[in-house]
């Protein structure tokens, strides 16, 4: 089995390697330029591992459909009964409703492993009464 990733997390990569390799999985990592990469992906090229993300700003609904519905430019399975989900979740006016509707997609998901998540991206942002300036909202669009 083969992991593709972006060229600047290949060391990131390698620690997955290895952790894949303690537990009786073999992968090779397949190092890519970015591009390269993202075309593979969207042209349903590759088998086996891809580890990138989007980077999409947005509510649920935004960042699940470029992965999960069969219309995503980036999916690789697709389920009729998620598509079919999605699908009226964004056709739905009311908010608690839509609200579930997005998290009966989240559980299916989860059921039924379509992604496995490697790392969380997180940015450490100081808060407290021994900071003497806040990190939240210096850069925009990083909170």
């Amino acid at each position: 089995m083969g992991l593709a990733n972006p060229l600047e997390f290949m060391q990131q990569r390698k620690g997955d390697q290895l952790n894949c390799y303690t537990t009786g999985i073999r992968i090779k990592v397949w190092p890519m330029e970015r591009t390269a990469l993202i075309t593979a992906v969207k042209e349903k090229k590759l088998s086996g591992l891809t580890s990138f993300g989007s980077g999409d700003l947005g509510n649920a609904a935004t960042r699940l459909e470029p992965f999960v519905v069969s219309w995503g430019q980036f999916a690789r399975i697709s389920y009729p009964d998620i598509d079919a989900l999605f699908k009226q979740q964004s056709v739905e006016r009311d908010r608690q409703k839509r609200e579930a509707l997005l998290h009966e997609i989240q559980r299916l998901m989860h059921e039924r492993a379509m992604y496995a998540p490697l790392y969380e991206l997180a940015w450490p942002n100081g808060v407290g009464p021994r900071v003497a300036e806040s990190g939240f909202g210096l850069i925009p669009f990083y909170y």
